[in-house]
């Protein structure tokens, strides 16, 4: 069986190498800019080692490429930030944050490796580079640097609910396999579309925890206790997310799958009692008939795009109200992203930061059956090449 051994370019905290020992992928080298994120990783991953570094370095580069080389990696693993590009970012031409792949590039051209991934967002396919003082959109210039070698996938854009996992997140990814090895490496066979209600439908109920305090919680929700203790005797990472009672009272009254701002009374208002200007996907409720919305690293806040818990609703007299006026909970993150429930995040992480990263990981089932279909081809073709 053909051994592949990975290096992971922004390495975030390895949520896209979450599953990649059930198939024995292994990922002998990282790189990652951010210390508690390198360090989070570092904790995960035991027998991976860790350059923490600025990848934009020269120096950090070649130890990159160095020990890459020393640790015989074959693979190459590289997922650039991607908030210069992404709808929930500022969409800058000119934001450094773009200019990363360049220096992915360069390790990759260095260490020649047999199978490279390149994951980002589906506005990579527009998104301008300069390279050489020339402007150039991100998929001309992989192209340029790596057909003479390479056999590209030909088709790129990835949906996550086609791998069976219940979320709408769209990746533009590049499957390059050298092309001494003379296959293509494509996507699986999509699966089946797995909705909110199959995934988390049977979760117990939560209600949230108020900015303001625990009185007027216990106030607003006389059960929150209750609700807390059967939350937590599944995980402890399904507890109650944190929200300013105004925002909460707003989603209370706010039915599944649909956004606050279309409330006649209960819509979001800034404390001077004027409307807020919102997007309509902003203070929404996602479907129970349906995968989740993007998880975005903003995903613990309601004002940001869907988020909030489907709810169910509930009579209070002759009023209709919406259980669950809050973001997914963490153990519900961890669902919709794939990511094992029993993934060993260690113990000083706190929920801001971890909401975080969750936010910019590859889904880690998504990662996984992408590798294993790599891996059938190898078993196929019976390659034994190093």
């Amino acid at each position: 069986m053909y051994e592949i051994r990975g290096l992971s370019l922004f390495a975030n905290v390895g949520i896209a190498e979450a599953m990649f020992k059930d198939i024995g992928v292994n990922i002998v080298l990282a790189n990652e800019i951010e210390e508690k994120r390198a360090k989070f990783y570092q904790e995960v991953y035991p027998k991976s080692e860790m350059i923490c570094g600025d990848i934009t370095d020269e120096i950090v580069r070649d130890s990159i490429v160095k020990r890459a080389k020393e640790l015989k990696v074959n693979f190459v693993l590289a997922t650039p930030p991607c908030q210069g590009m992404s709808v929930a970012g500022n969409r800058d031409p000119e934001d450094p944050r773009n200019q990363l792949i360049y220096y992915a590039v360069d390790v990759i051209h260095r260490l020649n490796p047999a199978f490279i991934m390149l994951e980002n967002v589906p506005r990579q396919l527009k998104t301008n580079i300069r390279v050489d003082g020339q402007l150039i959109k991100i998929p001309d210039y992989i192209k340029i640097e790596f057909s003479d070698k390479y056999i590209f996938n030909n088709e790129t854009l990835a949906k996550t609910k086609d791998f069976g996992i219940p979320q709408l997140r769209e990746r533009n990814i590049y499957l390059l396999v050298r092309k001494d090895f003379g296959f293509m490496w494509t996507f699986p066979a999509k699966q089946k579309e797995v909705y909110l209600e199959t995934a988390i439908g049977g979760l117990p109920s939560l209600d949230p925890m108020l900015q303001e305090g625990m009185d007027l919680t216990l106030e607003k929700f006389p059960e929150f206790e209750k609700k807390k203790m059967a939350g937590m005797l599944v995980s402890k990472w399904h507890h109650p997310p944190v929200h300013p009672w105004r925002q909460v009272e707003w989603m209370m009254h706010t039915p599944t799958g649909t956004s606050a701002i279309f409330n006649e009374v209960y819509y979001p208002k800034k404390k001077d009692g004027t409307a807020i200007h919102a997007h309509h996907n902003h203070y929404r409720r996602m479907s129970w008939d349906k995968p989740a919305r993007t998880v975005t690293m903003f995903n613990g806040y309601m004002s940001t795009l869907a988020t909030v818990h489907p709810g169910r609703p509930y009579k209070v007299g002759d009023k209709t109200l919406y259980s669950d006026p809050r973001v997914l909970s963490i153990y519900e993150l961890f669902i919709v992203m794939s990511i094992p429930l029993d993934w060993p995040v260690p113990s000083w992480v706190d929920d801001s930061f971890l909401r975080s990263v969750i936010g910019e990981g590859i889904p880690s089932k998504m990662a996984r059956d992408i590798l294993q279909n790599l891996l059938s081809y190898l078993d196929r073709v019976e390659y034994h090449k190093n």
